[in-house]
């Protein structure tokens, strides 16, 4: 099954909060960028003590770990009420680190567990620990941290790839996705696509979601 996600870099959890109004009639869920000048050059909003994502709806949120040791954030990220949690394989030191990380938040409530690369990691990084993951994201831009940045099409065979090494595996691409390239992620073996700029700039984001899901199935 295709799932397209669209996402939000938030600077407060109210923009959480508008995403969430603003796409809950047509996504099933939504993809929390974070972001704390580590792996990306940029700060975003992290869950503090107290903090609540909006529960309106059937809505799940799955939080994207741009950051260096990210093991208490993603439990700050479960208590708020994100369910699914992908962390940079770049953020780990050791594959014990890593698994590790995974075990912990499975055993602290998250519902997904999967790990990200950036578009210059070895897809070898992943290799040791795919098995252990629900999903692998696989990044499809060069430069992360930011809505806008033009799609780069290595993503493309580092997708295909992947998918040969693991043929069942999820696999999701985020990064500068819009219609034009939304069929050959799909055929090149992503059933997750993580939609930015192309849904959050759209005076129609309804209409938008719906012309990339039907470009999407019909591949």
């Amino acid at each position: 099954m295709i799932e397209i996600i669209p996402t939000v870099v938030p600077q407060d959890i109210s923009d959480v909060e508008a995403a969430q109004k603003r796409y809950a009639s047509f996504a099933k869920a939504i993809h929390i960028d974070a972001c704390n000048e580590t792996l990306a050059p940029n700060d975003t909003w992290l869950p503090k003590e107290g903090d609540r994502l909006p529960k309106c709806g059937s809505t799940t949120y799955e939080a994207h770990l741009m950051i260096a040791e990210p093991l208490e954030i993603g439990h700050a990220y479960i208590r708020a009420g994100a369910s699914r949690l992908i962390a940079h394989v770049e953020s780990f030191s050791s594959i014990d680190q890593a698994r590790g990380t995974i075990d912990a938040w499975r055993s602290g409530g998250a519902k997904e567990v999967g790990l990200a690369a950036l578009l210059e990691t070895p897809l070898e990084a992943l290799e040791p620990l795919a098995q252990l993951c629900d999903v692998v994201l696989l990044m499809t831009i060069a430069h992360i941290g930011k809505q806008g940045s033009p799609f780069d099409r290595r993503g493309i065979e580092r997708i295909v790839a992947l998918r040969h090494t693991f043929p069942k595996l999820c696999i999701a691409a985020d990064g500068g996705i819009s219609e034009s390239v939304i069929d050959v992620l799909v055929r090149s073996g992503a059933s997750r696509l993580c939609v930015g700029s192309a849904i959050v700039t759209a005076q129609d984001p309804a209409q938008v979601f719906r012309s990339l899901n039907e470009r999407a199935t019909i591949q």
